[in-house]
């Protein structure tokens, strides 16, 4: 399901970069998103990695969200109209495959991309995700796997889709 595109879903403020170009909205005002940019969820406690993660995404076209742990990833998730979710596996406190899970069971319909420096998971978290990938596998690759996810129809994405990206 394509929430962003329906008319009078809301976002409680803007992204806090004052250079997005990608969304216009005020206090209490519709979501109005410019190239109908996808809203992507980047979940990951490494900051200069989330950071650079988010801007690769932005100059895709992208508007792009981000959360420092699981917990306040599945808040963002849970609240805003997210349409994609880039996840890391190896966070404090709750790592990825607890978010995955509990985002499937809210959201099954939303897309999650897994990243991870481990060169293998577990089949129980890669079975809760749409698609798994290495960090070392580059921007690139990020961006034609996620740019896969999003052109696939929702309901292919509850049981989880392509582990490699492939269409």
């Amino acid at each position: 399901m394509n929430y962003l595109r329906k008319p009078g879903n809301r976002l409680p403020d803007r992204c806090g970069d004052i250079h997005c170009t990608c969304c216009s909205f005020g206090p209490g005002e519709s979501w109005n998103v410019k190239n109908n940019a996808h809203l992507v969820l980047c979940v990951d406690d490494e900051v200069v990695g989330l950071r650079v993660r988010k801007i690769l995404l932005e100059r895709a076209g992208y508007h792009v969200v981000t959360a420092v742990d699981g917990r306040s990833g599945l808040e963002i998730f849970a609240t805003q109209p997210v349409e994609a979710v880039v996840l890391d596996y190896s966070m404090p406190g709750m790592h990825g495959g607890e978010v995955a899970k509990r985002m499937r069971q809210a959201k099954p319909e939303v897309p999650i991309l897994l990243l991870s420096a481990y060169v293998g998971l577990p089949d129980e978290v890669s079975s809760l995700v749409d698609v798994y990938m290495t960090k070392g596998e580059g921007a690139p690759a990020l961006l034609d796997k996620l740019g896969n996810l999003l052109a696939l129809p929702p309901a292919s994405h509850s049981s989880g889709g392509p582990k490699d990206g492939s269409v």
